[in-house]
């Protein structure tokens, strides 16, 4: 089982063509295993998956599987709302080498909670490679409910949830309905702390890409039952938590990253760059966190 501090690795590009930095992306996967972050996840939401196209996609995977060489686990980011799609992508994910798949509810189209049961059911069967269902409602407009989660948690290689609502009523009942070996992580930075000492199992970060070192340890605190300590650095953290959500995610995280200069704040559109008013409010958090 993964656990501890997983980051939601953005993905650098460069600017004016906009095409994937490979240099900085070795930059940053480097870091994080200097870092000691615990596991990386390749082109999630933070990744931008939704503006990469499928062969992008799949290279950014092959490419930090690569650099990575075995140092550190890589989760690619395979789930679309097109059950072929996510197929597609789980299979390049598996021939890359990748240590397992994080899939995203489908959005847009608004499934059935039994489509979403035999939709990522079709996924499973058709790749053998370790599966963790990713449920953020507020992003996809579909909420998979904990009794599907249940249900799907009984398939063998579908392995763990990044549960991203912060409901944490929600995550304390899976973490107690679960099968003890079925991961729950976090996809909330704010609450991840009280999830992990509820028993979960770790957090799928966006802060863990400016904090990763902070990150790694209130995780590993948390997760060892350490109240006191996890506390202790998360409250150092609670401004970056709000900071990387000013504007959309990951406009503020990508402006901070390229603060640390490790990577350009190149983006691609719809997304823009950070608006002026708020870079002031992240370098802001960026120092009380004592991270700049």
């Amino acid at each position: 089982m993964i656990t501890g501090s997983i980051v939601a690795l953005v993905t650098p590009m460069v600017p004016d063509t906009l095409d994937v930095d490979w240099e900085a992306l070795e930059r940053l996967v480097e870091w994080h295993i200097d870092q000691q972050t615990h596991a990386l996840v390749a082109v999630g939401t933070t990744g931008e998956s939704a503006t990469l196209s499928v062969d992008e996609h799949s290279r950014v995977i092959k490419f930090m599987v690569d650099i990575s060489q075995g140092r550190i686990p890589v989760i690619a980011g395979t789930g679309a709302n097109c059950t072929r799609e996510a197929i597609e992508l789980t299979e390049a994910a598996k021939k890359a080498g990748a240590d397992a798949c994080l899939l995203v509810t489908p959005y847009y189209n608004k499934p059935t909670q039994e489509g979403l049961y035999q939709h990522y059911k079709a996924i499973a069967e058709a790749v053998d490679i370790d599966q963790i269902l990713y449920n953020v409602p507020s992003r996809s407009a579909c909420d998979m409910l904990p009794e599907t989660a249940l249900r799907l948690s009984e398939i063998s290689n579908i392995v763990g949830i990044k549960e991203a609502t912060g409901d944490l009523d929600r995550a304390a009942w899976l973490i107690d309905n679960s099968p003890k070996d079925f991961a729950i992580y976090s996809g909330d930075d704010h609450t991840a702390r009280e999830l992990m000492l509820l028993g979960g199992h770790g957090d799928i970060s966006v802060t863990a890409n400016v904090a990763p070192k902070e990150m790694s340890r209130m995780c590993e605190a948390a997760i060892n039952g350490d109240a006191e300590q996890a506390l202790d650095i998360d409250k150092q953290l609670l401004g970056l938590h709000d900071a990387m959500f000013v504007e959309s995610n990951p406009i503020p995280v990508k402006w901070a990253v390229s603060q640390l200069g490790l990577i350009n704040d190149a983006i691609r559109l719809p997304l823009t760059q950070l608006s002026k008013a708020n870079q002031v409010k992240v370098l802001q958090a960026l120092k009380s966190a004592s991270v700049f």
